[in-house]
């Protein structure tokens, strides 16, 4: 399976688990010039920049969100929020996709 393949379905699969634990999707694979915010989710009214990575396992996922990727995601949350007009409270999140197990990691820039 090709990986923009096995990179949607993960996506398919974290959005049906958002939504399994009450939270609302906004938007998915959102595009500006710094890159792209895989899932956009508001739930207790945050909203959450939700990257999602899939791999067979756990720690090949994780290691997969490195301190670019994050500055990149940054970068594009940023540019976002200032397109919509948008001051609220945001935090991002990642949602690792295994074949056996979604988890879901909240505020993953602490």
């Amino acid at each position: 399976m090709h990986t923009r393949a096995r990179g949607n379905i993960a996506e398919e699969r974290g959005c049906e688990y958002l939504r399994n634990k009450g939270v609302r999707i906004i938007d998915r694979n959102v595009y500006n010039r710094f890159g792209e915010i895989d899932i956009i989710a508001m739930h207790e009214n945050v909203m959450h920049f939700v990257e999602v990575k899939s791999a067979q396992s756990y720690e090949q996922a994780v290691n997969n969100i490195t301190p670019s990727k994050l500055q990149k995601l940054n970068r594009t949350i940023q540019t976002y929020l200032q397109q919509k007009r948008l001051t609220l409270d945001y935090c991002i999140d990642a949602l690792i996709v295994t074949d056996n197990n979604i988890e879901w990691i909240e505020n993953i820039t602490l």
